[in-house]
């Protein structure tokens, strides 16, 4: 990462949105793998797509009052189908009933609501005629599954993903950050091989990246490094590293296990457990980039619509313990999370305890400290390590601990967060 970066680990939390031909099925994004589709039976959905609630502006309102910063789209996902009015295919929205160009109207919207502008794109083609059947293909088990490469050229696909790529970041002005999607190299199955960075090119793509927006932000997804790194669908247990140092990392998440609209899955997290993943994450120096899956006809579902308001009445009042915030140098008690921002720390209460909170290493350092909810003041004190436990006496704790005492009900959020002044 460079400078200009900056507003990626000071922003922390985006919008990932997976919205394609897949949302019409509505059985998970990855529905033509799933169920072995072949490409014309797959095509009755663009002969369908309408999308006529599609609003971007709601989107970006949505993601603005959630409490997000900047927003990721799903430019192309595997089916192949582009959402943008390519002149390289006529597999794109353009030619479907919807007409319109989705990605030019986002990125319009996004910039009215001074969010960051971001694309996916899928390194992978389904309906591609020159992209070879490989582990993860719709027809990998086909019994002639290798046969079907015979006439198949992904010098040629390469160079349409190329000059997708090209085009995406050349006709919508300042995009700040490309999502690829994905390598896998060493799959094998079925006589057919996985996918990297010789099949993509990808220093010569990283290359063009970089040429045509000197300044965006590229992902870990090529097979060769890039500026930062993404867990999908798990929460690190601490600051990732690589050869023993800090990298910059932002964890993908879903709302209920898939990217697209799935309309029959009710396992949708809890607006408790999705405000716990991104103080997490931060507490550890990542940042979460939650997903939502629009509908067929381009809304968001109204259980999509609940848990981010939710996640925005949370933010409201407790964005200053996570947007420029990150890892603390103390140690969090049990069941809670520390997250800092110069001299101020963060202490997110995951379970409410019963009056006391015992904080390490803090006797000494702490000026002043508030629910940050409503700034009321929370009262703390430095008991002698020598006193005694007895009847209603608390016995002292290790030298150098600083004990909060809370009130008996926890303030109406869903994690309460204490703010500490350091001297």
């Amino acid at each position: 990462m460079n400078p200009e970066h900056a507003w990626f680990t000071h922003d922390r939390f985006g919008m990932f949105v997976h919205w394609g031909l897949y949302a019409l099925p509505a059985r998970h994004e990855w529905v033509m793998n799933r169920e072995r589709i072949h490409t014309e039976d797959y095509e009755k959905y663009f002969d369908y797509f309408e999308a006529d609630l599609y609003d971007p502006r709601a989107w970006a309102k949505a993601a603005k009052e959630a409490g997000m910063k900047y927003v990721v789209l799903t430019t192309k996902h595997h089916e192949g189908f582009a959402m943008w009015d390519s002149a390289l295919t006529d597999y794109k929205v353009t030619k479907t009933p919807h007409g319109k160009d989705v990605v030019a109207a986002y990125v319009e919207a996004l910039r009215e609501a001074d969010l960051k502008v971001g694309f996916y794109h899928s390194l992978i083609d389904w309906h591609h005629p020159d992209y070879t059947v490989d582990p993860v293909h719709p027809r990998r088990d086909d019994e002639n599954a290798a046969a079907l490469n015979e006439g198949r050229d992904m010098n040629k696909y390469r160079d349409y993903l190329h000059g997708q790529v090209r085009e995406l970041l050349s006709n919508y002005g300042t995009i700040d950050y490309i999502f690829f999607d994905f390598s896998f190299p060493g799959r094998s199955a079925n006589g057919l091989e996985g996918k990297g960075k010789d099949d993509w090119n990808s220093p010569e793509l990283i290359n063009l990246v970089r040429e045509l927006q000197p300044n965006i932000i590229v992902n870990d997804r090529l097979d060769i490094p890039g500026d930062l790194v993404t867990p999908e669908q798990y929460q690190p247990s601490g600051p990732m590293l690589k050869d023993g140092q800090p990298v910059i990392w932002e964890a993908c998440q879903t709302l209920n296990g898939s990217w697209g609209y799935d309309r029959d899955n009710s396992d949708y997290k809890s607006v408790e457990l999705l405000i716990k993943m991104l103080v997490d994450g931060v507490s550890k120096d990542g940042n979460l980039l939650l997903n939502v899956g629009p509908t067929g006809r381009g809304n968001f579902d109204p259980r999509a619509i609940e848990s981010l308001a939710g996640i925005g009445e949370w933010t409201k009042l407790h964005g200053r313990s996570i947007y420029g915030a990150g890892a603390s140098e103390f140690t969090a008690p049990a069941d809670t999370r520390f997250t800092a921002n110069g001299n101020r720390l963060y202490l997110h209460l995951f379970s409410w305890p019963m009056r006391h909170v015992h904080i390490a290493g803090l006797a000494g350092k702490i000026a002043y400290a508030q629910l940050l909810n409503d700034a009321s003041e929370v009262r703390y004190s430095e008991a002698d390590p020598s006193q005694t436990a007895q009847n209603t006496t608390p016995g002292g704790q290790p030298a150098g601990t600083v004990t909060l005492d809370l009130p008996i009900q926890p303030p109406d959020v869903a994690v309460p967060v204490v703010e500490i002044f350091l001297k």
